[in-house]
């Protein structure tokens, strides 16, 4: 869930979105990405900054620009259909960049499901893909469920290892209501995504005991030295969704590899420590797989019947008794939603670290960040 707190720290800036949005399809149109692909990419990324997911956001942007100048990802790449029935297809990524693959390829579960009830489509040969959710909601628009999964890198400790040996593996769920905002669930495998320990890590600050282990397996508060153990391989890493066995982490260590099983080895993808393993010391291709599932909700019964019931679902979490001291009760993706409405009106914040880095990305590929997104603008806060 999304932190309000720390988006309204003085340290942050605020944005416009579109102005955001067009300057980060600039640069990856400079680096060679076909416009459509460009425009797909920047948008995945400011809708997790607009959604509050600052760990997946435009501070991500760095990776995949220094990947495309590295020649790890295509620039050019079309997602071909390697093998296909009625409600399935396997596609190849080609090593383009993951976001405009997962949205074609969740476009073609989609018009599966409309056709025959239910679409599942696997992606091998790809590369990180943003927030899960933005694919899983297009079946909203559809009247259809829809899941989204990837793998990554490895960067969780199973339960009781002390080395990172599988991703944090996100899942996410969209379940469409009436009145009620979605039923959106996005979630990492693991206590938490890499992206909040570098969120703390830019920040200076400790992490809290309990999200992850260093290189002997113990628990630490350092976020910059298991990031750094993590790219060297040295050992520790992310704990798994529950922490230690104490607290059932060997659930959320199991549906990591539930994830890396459906999109690593199903596609026939890289999976566990093979993702982003140099080879002879070199960076080589990520190859993620992906994974997208769209059910008809009306091939089981009336959509108006079910969107109705959802909403009396999603009333009945939100009405029951409260713990004393709490206010209110949350769904999933109802905090995101909230705030895509608030910072969509007042402007994306973005923490000054990041907006450093955009900076120097803007110099490098000849596109000023400051003259592009801050002088259009909803810019509030440090400069």
């Amino acid at each position: 869930m999304a932190n309000v707190e720390e988006s309204r720290d003085q340290d942050y800036i605020s944005v416009d979105h579109m102005a955001l949005k067009s300057w980060v399809t600039e640069v990856f149109c400079k680096l060679g990405v076909p416009r459509e692909d460009a425009d797909v990419t920047a948008d995945v990324l400011v809708a997790a900054d607009l959604r509050g997911i600052e760990s997946h956001g435009v501070a991500r942007l760095g990776r995949y620009t220094s990947r495309l100048m590295k020649g790890l990802i295509s620039p050019v790449a079309n997602p071909v259909i390697v093998r296909e029935t009625s409600s399935t297809a396997l596609v190849d990524g080609n090593n383009g960049l993951g976001q405009p693959v997962a949205m074609w390829a969740m476009q073609l579960a989609i018009d599966k499901a409309r056709e025959v009830g239910s679409g599942t489509v696997a992606v091998r040969n790809s590369n990180h893909y943003g927030i899960a959710g933005y694919y899983a909601m297009m079946a909203l628009e559809h009247d259809m469920i829809g899941m989204s999964l990837t793998n990554s890198s490895p960067l969780v400790v199973p339960t009781g290892g002390r080395k990172a040996v599988i991703g944090t593996n996100p899942i996410a769920v969209a379940i469409p209501a009436g009145k009620e905002r979605p039923w959106v669930l996005d979630m990492a495998t693991s206590v938490v995504p890499r992206g909040k320990l570098e969120v703390y890590a830019r920040k200076n600050k400790p992490m809290p005991l309990g999200w992850a282990v260093d290189e002997t397996g113990q628990p630490t508060t350092d976020a910059q030295r298991v990031l750094d153990a993590l790219t060297a391989r040295l050992g520790g890493g992310i704990l798994p969704l529950g922490g230690t066995a104490l607290f059932s982490g060997y659930k959320g260590y199991n549906l990591s590899v539930m994830v890396d099983l459906l999109c690593g080895v199903l596609p026939g993808s890289n999976w566990g420590p093979k993702v982003d393993e140099p080879v002879d010391g070199k960076l080589v291709p990520s190859r993620v797989g992906h994974f997208f599932w769209a059910l008809r909700v009306d091939a089981f019964r009336p959509i108006d019947e079910f969107k109705q019931e959802m909403d009396d679902y999603i009333r009945m979490l939100k009405e029951s008794p409260k713990a004393e001291g709490e206010d209110r009760i949350w769904v999933a993706g109802e905090k995101e939603w909230e705030l895509q409405e608030e910072y969509s009106r007042e402007g994306v914040p973005l923490y000054y670290k990041v907006v450093e880095t955009l900076r120097g990305i803007g110099q490098e590929v000849g596109l000023p960040f400051d003259a592009m997104v801050l002088g259009a603008g909803h810019s509030t806060g440090m400069a």
